[in-house]
């Protein structure tokens, strides 16, 4: 790598530490269009045990489909063309909210401060220890298993909503406000067997092992994480 890169003890360390995915093997991406850059950090990615892919430019990046697994990205801020900045708000944009970290040979802190309100997990400065990037991966997709997990759990309870049926959803949506069965039963001009019948089947369909389980998956729903 040159003089981009300085070697850190850290990297044994961290390869040590290193947790595989259940899912399969991570991708760290990398673009930069420095192919000595490039190399570099794949070969440096590839020899801590992960899965890597290099590109030369942001748009080549993009025509990538996204991965199934854990993911996260190496940019260079100051790519031709598309920029690593512009590249981070593409992302976004397109809500592929993947874990970025920031390479440059030139940073100010306005722009590090822009990539990491913006979501970046680290700005390193070249020439940097090579652990540090490795101490940065590990953390970008950790952060990744972490949120692909969070959007799995997600979709299996909306999936789970979805089976209710539409005066079970109005049951549900009265039981976690509190109210007793008798008062849904008023506010529904039903009886009060036939609400807790309907709720019976609600904690079934949900899952839900009690009242509390069941509000916190309705506000979940709600906050649509």
């Amino acid at each position: 790598m040159g003089n981009h890169m300085r070697r850190g003890a850290q990297v044994k360390a961290a390869a040590g530490a290193r947790q595989q995915d259940p899912k399969g093997q991570p991708i760290v991406f990398v673009v930069d269009d420095d192919v000595s850059v490039r190399e570099g950090l794949g070969n440096l990615v590839h020899s801590i045990g992960w899965s890597v892919e290099t590109f030369a430019s942001a748009s080549e990046f993009l025509r990538r489909d996204p991965p199934a697994g854990p993911s996260c990205l190496v940019l260079d801020v100051g790519l031709p063309g598309l920029s690593g900045m512009d590249l981070q708000r593409e992302l976004a944009a397109a809500g592929r909210h993947l874990p970025i970290i920031f390479i440059t040979g030139h940073g100010d802190i306005p722009t590090t401060v822009r990539a990491m309100k913006a979501g970046a997990v680290e700005f390193l400065t070249k020439p940097f220890i090579e652990g540090d990037l490795v101490q940065s991966i590990e953390q970008a997709l950790e952060r990744d298993r972490q949120a692909l997990s969070r959007r799995t759990e997600l979709n299996e309870l909306r999936a789970r909503y979805k089976m209710l049926t539409a005066r079970e959803r109005e049951v549900m949506t009265l039981v976690v406000q509190g109210l007793m069965n008798k008062e849904v039963a008023a506010t529904l001009g039903t009886h009060q067997t036939t609400v807790k019948t309907h709720r019976g089947r609600v904690m079934h369909k949900m899952r839900a092992e009690s009242l509390a389980d069941l509000v916190r998956m309705a506000q979940r729903l709600d906050r649509q994480e």
